[in-house]
């Protein structure tokens, strides 16, 4: 099974607006990634929200493309070049990710920056109960996924290069101040009176813990590859929220399935008859801070809320690419939709509903 396919849900062929000239990437791979030999044949994955990928395909093997999309871009969005960096840096530190073979930053061989990266093979869980394995592999599965975010967050950045990732201090402010203005900058997708308490009762409330790591952004359960036969993640995909930040909000981030409903992402909040195996939302958060040395996350509900506002916000973003027709995914409208219900759930996990 082909877990980057399974992850962006298929393929099917490339867009119209999203094409690729094969000849120029084929020539351009030929000097700059190992061991490639065409012909080269280029799929695109139903996926990929935000920057544009796309399965390539040749005798010997496959390969993923991550590309910056087309038109308009907001600043600091869609940075694909962080992304291969971030890659390349945790690979070294042996963090389950797919290799990078090159980066492109000319944008006259497709048009846009992209790089290439390994496809990795496994499975990915579309649902956050993983129906279809049994309560020994499905708890298995969920420990691996906490122990593997234990074990990113335990990760020195700058051992490894990336001590330069991002700045190291006031990462909720910062982000607060990030997405609020992409929030209000982008008047196509509109406001939201939820969003609009949310944002100040966030501001109002912003909790004192310090802390640094490389924090993924997007960390969930069908953002990981895991082993084909095996309960063990063995590569964390879409790395484009990366940087440097505070670990709890990253953990929040994550465990936000707890309370997700499953139609927005994969999620369990309304699920009636959750499986054997998946732990209860306080040993998950116990497990996390035991493997990296924690008594506890004493404002683990503003951080829940904070997460709730960050995806509000990147649901905002895909609601406008949408309107403008510049979305990567083919199903941007109708995802770009749920901002409202996330802007709305957020402001009531921060009780400002």
């Amino acid at each position: 099974m082909s877990g980057a396919a399974d992850h962006f849900a298929g393929t099917t062929p490339v867009r119209a607006g999203f094409e690729i000239d094969a000849d120029a990437l084929g020539h351009w791979m030929a000097d700059q990634v190992d061991g490639f030999a065409g012909p080269l044949t280029i799929d695109q994955f139903r996926g990929g929200q935000s920057n544009p990928t796309y399965r390539l395909t040749t005798p010997g093997r496959r390969y993923v493309l991550r590309r910056k999309p087309m038109g308009m871009l907001l600043k600091g969005a869609h940075a694909v070049e962080r992304e291969a960096r971030v890659l390349s840096a945790l690979e070294r530190a042996a963090i389950p990710v797919p290799h990078v073979f090159a980066l492109c930053t000319d944008d006259k061989v497709i048009g846009s920056w992209f790089y290439i990266m390994d496809m990795v093979e496994g499975r990915i869980f579309w649902e956050a109960a993983v129906p279809g394995v049994s309560t020994q592999e499905r708890a298995a599965i969920f420990d691996s996924m906490n122990e593997t975010m234990a074990r990113l967050h335990n990760v020195d950045p700058a051992a490894i290069g990336l001590g330069d990732y991002g700045k190291t201090d006031r990462y909720i402010e910062r982000q607060l101040a990030r997405w609020s203005r992409q929030y209000v900058d982008d008047p196509d997708a509109g406001r939201d009176p939820s969003m609009d308490r949310l944002i100040a009762w966030l501001e109002d409330n912003i909790p004192t813990a310090a802390g640094t790591a490389v924090v993924h952004g997007d960390y969930r359960i069908d953002n990981l590859i895991f082993h084909p036969t095996e309960p063990r993640v063995v590569a964390i995909l879409d790395w484009e929220l990366s940087t440097l930040g505070h670990p709890l909000a990253d953990f929040a981030n994550h465990a936000i399935f707890y309370h997700m409903p499953p139609h927005i992402v994969a999620g369990l909040a309304g699920v009636k008859g959750v499986p054997d195996g998946v732990p209860v939302e306080a040993d998950y958060v116990a497990a996390y801070c035991r493997r990296t040395g924690r008594a506890g996350i004493p404002d683990y509900d503003f951080y829940l809320a904070f997460s709730f506002f960050r995806m509000a916000a990147i649901f905002h973003g895909i609601r406008g690419r949408a309107l403008r027709g510049t979305a990567a995914s083919a199903q941007a409208a109708e995802r770009g939709e749920h901002f409202f219900e996330l802007a709305q759930i957020g402001a009531r996990m921060a009780g400002v509903a």
